[in-house]
């Protein structure tokens, strides 16, 4: 390095009369520089890219339903297969106590409720009406047992037993219910209660208890509970019964749950699986119990009869290096996130086809994870689903002092190979 002295000016590095190790070094400074002057002066133009939510657009309702308002949605997607009066707010009954076992769920797989754990029943919980297992002031059951209840016979007494073990009351856990009720996207939805009797401003829709019955049965434990027919409590002297009968007599049923109240009707929200496609489907406002399970019996029908799930080729053989600018790497290698399959309608699966969108330069730093894309899928050139395009690695920023060390060890490396 004798003979070359260092200036850190604004525009990069400066050389006086270099020689020919100097001229080389200049080439890579230059280069160097060249990468601080893009990240300083140039225009933000990153491209970013988020993958589409779920498809709500008004599909319509091809088939006959005798409820007020429905919805049927593929469960892994979210993707609506067919609706009607979807975003009507109403009383959903003890469809509500979807919410209530999914947060009692996500409490049990985080460790803050154990199964085995024993609940004492407070005078709160005892004094519920409407469908009860009966509990008395101080009796003690497990979190499996009520959870079973729950979910089995719709116990209000048993909900809100377990609203209170997880938040301290009832009225805590209301508000967990809400919060999540947020995080879900559930815009139209406010609980007022953890059992679905109705109340004054106790309201949701059938969009929304369709993304809540969704992430639910995403918890493989719901189904040990979701899909029991008959049961049991207190060594055989409570019997239980599914209030859901699509878990006996639907093919595929994995659940979910029922309700009905004087102001809600009688409403459903079911679950079933069939050759790899899984289905929700929601029915609120029925006039009888049989027409909620006529409701959600045909839509499931059409669904399954109608819709697949396909696995669209995997892109990563297609994607080439990504360029970044200002970074301590020229380039990012792209990966993709693929989905666990796209909806689409039977017989079209073949016809599926790919387009990569991605930015053909991003500016660092960058993050491994960052979407920098997206892989579209098309049928026929209409689009069927989009997933994220992501950075398969870190790059810093590059800084002076990376540049510089950078510098040096090309000029090490240079003086080696001349010696």
């Amino acid at each position: 390095m004798k003979g070359i002295q260092w200036q850190h000016c604004r525009k990069g590095i400066s050389f006086p009369n270099p020689d020919g190790k100097g001229k080389v070094l200049l080439q890579i400074a230059a280069m160097m520089a060249a990468v601080g002057i893009a990240f300083t002066v140039l225009a933000p133009h990153q491209v970013v890219y988020a993958a589409n939510a779920p498809q709500t657009e008004n599909v319509g309702m091809p088939i006959e339903v005798p409820a007020k308002s429905a919805i049927l949605i593929e469960q892994s997607t979210g993707q609506v297969l067919c609706e009607m009066n979807a975003d009507e707010q109403m009383p959903p009954a003890s469809i509500t106590k979807i919410m209530t076992l999914l947060l009692v769920m996500e409490a049990v797989e985080s460790g803050k409720l154990s199964l085995d754990e024993t609940v004492s029943a407070s005078p709160h919980a005892c004094s519920m009406g409407g469908s009860q297992i009966w509990l008395e002031p101080g009796e003690q059951m497990t979190v499996r047992e009520l959870i079973k209840a729950t979910a089995v016979a719709s116990a209000n007494d048993a909900s809100v037993a377990l609203g209170e073990q997880v938040a301290g009351s009832e009225e805590a856990f209301v508000g967990l219910m809400n919060q999540r009720a947020s995080e879900l996207g559930m815009e139209n939805t406010h609980f007022v209660n953890c059992t679905g009797l109705d109340a004054q401003g106790h309201l949701t829709t059938a969009r929304d208890i369709s993304a809540m019955a969704r992430e639910l049965i995403r918890h493989p434990m719901i189904r040990e509970y979701s899909s029991i027919w008959m049961d049991s409590l207190r060594d055989g002297a409570t019997q239980l019964v599914n209030t859901n009968k699509l878990v006996r007599f639907y093919d595929g049923a994995t659940g979910l749950k029922t309700g009905t109240t004087d102001g809600a009707g009688s409403c459903l929200a079911a679950t079933a699986t069939r050759g790899g496609l899984s289905l929700v489907a929601v029915s609120l406002g029925s006039a009888t119990s049989d027409e909620r399970f006529t409701s959600c019996r045909r839509m499931l029908d059409y669904g399954f009869a109608n819709y697949c799930l396909a696995q669209p080729p995997q892109p990563d053989d297609q994607f080439q290096p990504v360029k970044v600018l200002g970074g301590v790497e020229e380039t990012v290698m792209p990966v993709s996130r693929q989905p666990e399959g796209i909806v689409v309608k039977k017989g079209e699966e073949k016809k599926l086809e790919q387009t990569l969108e991605i930015a053909p330069e991003i500016e660092a730093p960058v993050k491994q994870g960052q979407v920098i894309g997206n892989v579209v899928v098309r049928i026929d050139g209409k689009e069927v689903g989009r997933y994220a395009v992501e950075a398969g690695c870190d790059v810093p920023k590059m800084t002076f002092s990376a540049a510089f060390v950078r510098l040096i060890k090309a000029a090490v490396t240079f003086g080696e190979v001349q010696g």
